[in-house]
């Protein structure tokens, strides 16, 4: 992935305001350490930072096309490059080995229709210089970050950035770009794009579970995204969702090394031509749950094993910088978020630039300990499509930010748009779980992959971890990391302090010292009104009787749970 920033229809000076730009830009730079580019074209400025794994020797971006009437700012990937290249019905010169410069001749042939047809996760600005239009678009889910604003001096101009960090200091509205939609300065509308068979949360599905089909697909989203030039890896954290994908992402390259995969466009096999093994990656305070697990998975996987452990303090002193490169002061995301920005950057000390990641299981199956609270299957569903919605807002956020902070990609194959419409639709009384018939959470997922009443068959995993209890990657790390966050609000945050929240705050008011600390944090990097509108918080469902602590702790069905 990389950074981007552009201006559209500056009402200014253009010229003058490059070097702003370039500034502005520079503050993203973290994404894409590699390669900077700028490009002018009338009154819009794209600048581009790049983070080179596909096409790494000519993919330097603002791409811009042979007659220069269209220039392309991409952050993102796109996994079914080789196929659209197949499909465009006119003669196209590629100046690129890039996966993105086939945006720009797809829009050539199709328009705005070109979006239908990405299978990836992206976040990109297409100039078209003929017409001085500007057309926008952001994935699904949101898996990547993509902000706009306006400047109220300025009604006619529209900035776009990959963070906030880029658009704070020179606008005075900045929204999320909402995933699954385009903006066209044609109509200057945003408009939804993704439309799925799924999205009603009222309309419950009824398809019967086919663990066949569901397995197939989810190795099918792991293998498109081996896509890569450069090394790559996984985070393993010892859990069901990574290590799942670990098991695929092993038997995948071994397949694909050992040449046992026929050819197909759909796909770019590039990542295990050329690195063949599997790199694993785990944190974790010394002694925590998630390390032990990632280590048996490890071994018994055989992959490369990389294991990093840090101190509390270490991570106690990293918290003011994880918030500046979240942009949020959610504490579920700060809480999970400081372990992986710690690993991220000891990841990419090694040279790798891509990782897979497990992101998004607990949101399509109900994974959540507090899901063993819904009251019906009708709410279990409606619970399920909304985190998936708002994915963008927490873990999509969460595995983007902290990752890129540090010039790493994560990709997250359980949000693959086919594996989407074949979780999403099963019956979600298949998913819930239900202790007294022996179904944890997750069930579905975890008897896919559950070989044992085939005796020929390899396991994908010990059974033990197939089945082990859903450990938030917070709470997995070492218990005692979110009882030193609790702890170190309670010496900073006095209870007059907590208490006159509602005069300091007018819009999402902490109501713990967790919360209070982290606000104030924000506030000190994002003090315009405009960034604290685009953070959106995550609040456990009070009317399921879940309690207001978001650790999976503080739920009745965790093993370790709290005991008030």
């Amino acid at each position: 992935m990389c950074g981007i920033f552009a201006v559209c229809n500056y009402q200014g000076n253009v010229d003058a305001f490059r070097q702003r730009a370039l500034y502005l830009s520079k503050k993203v730079r973290h994404r894409g350490p590699d390669w900077s580019g700028c490009h002018v074209a009338k009154n819009n400025i794209l600048c581009h930072e790049r983070l080179a794994i596909v096409g790494v020797d000519s993919g330097a971006q603002p791409l811009v096309s042979e007659d220069g009437n269209i220039v392309l700012c991409v952050n993102g990937e796109i996994y079914n490059h080789k196929h659209l290249r197949n499909q465009l019905k006119q003669p196209h010169h590629f100046q690129t080995h890039s996966d993105c410069e086939v945006i720009m001749h797809m829009y050539n042939e199709m328009g705005t229709d070109l979006v239908q047809h990405l299978d990836g996760m992206f976040s990109f600005v297409l100039l078209d210089v003929k017409r001085n239009r500007v057309f926008a678009a952001r994935d699904a889910i949101g898996i990547t970050t993509l902000y706009y604003g306006w400047d109220s001096k300025m009604p006619g101009t529209i900035y776009f950035a990959s963070e906030l960090k880029s658009l704070n200091e020179e606008c005075d509205k900045i929204l999320a770009f909402p995933p699954g939609h385009f903006y066209d300065s044609a109509t200057h509308e945003t408009t939804r794009w993704y439309k799925p068979t799924w999205w009603d949360e009222n309309k419950i599905p009824n398809n019967p579970i086919d663990y066949t089909e569901l397995r197939e697909s989810l190795e099918k989203a792991v293998r498109k995204r081996l896509m890569a030039e450069v090394p790559y890896g996984v985070l393993l954290s010892g859990g069901l969702d990574s290590s799942l994908i670990a098991a695929i992402a092993a038997r995948e390259t071994e397949k694909i090394a050992e040449g046992q995969v026929e050819e197909d466009d759909n796909f770019d096999d590039s990542g295990p031509k050329s690195w063949p093994g599997v790199h694993s990656f785990s944190v974790g305070l010394p002694g925590a749950p998630d390390l032990l697990a990632a280590r048996e998975v490890a071994k018994y996987l055989n992959t490369i094993h990389h294991e990093y452990t840090f101190t509390v303090q270490e991570a106690l002193d990293a918290i003011n910088d994880v918030i500046f490169h979240l942009e949020t002061y959610d504490v579920t995301t700060i809480r999970a978020s400081t372990p992986m920005y710690l690993l991220s950057r000891k990841i990419k000390a090694m040279g790798v630039k891509m990782v897979l990641s497990g992101e998004g299981s607990d949101e399509i199956f109900g994974g959540y300990l507090y899901f063993h609270q819904a009251p019906d299957k009708a709410s279990f569903h409606a619970e399920c499509v909304n985190r998936v919605k708002n994915l963008h807002t927490s873990d999509c956020l969460r595995a983007n930010k902290s990752t890129m902070a540090w010039g790493l990609e994560a990709r997250v194959p359980f949000l693959d748009k086919e594996f989407l419409e074949v979780a999403m639709n099963i019956d979600p009384e298949e998913k819930r779980p239900n202790k007294s018939a022996g179904r944890m959470e997750k069930y579905i997922i975890r008897k896919a992959f559950d070989t044992s009443d085939d005796p020929t068959a390899k396991p994908y995993l010990p059974h033990n971890i197939l089945w082990r209890q859903k450990e938030q990657f917070s709470d997995g790390v070492g218990y005692n990391w979110i009882d030193s966050l609790k702890a170190e609000s309670e010496s900073k945050v006095s209870d007059e302090e907590l208490a006159n929240a509602g005069q300091r705050w007018t819009k999402d008011v902490p109501d713990t010292k967790e919360a209070y600390m982290y606000r104030v944090m924000f506030d000190q990097w994002f003090p315009q009104p405009a960034c604290a509108a685009s953070v959106v918080r995550w609040i456990p469902r009070a009317d399921w009787g879940c309690p207001s602590d978001p650790s999976g702790r503080a739920q009745k069905a965790h093993e370790a749970a709290y005991e008030n």
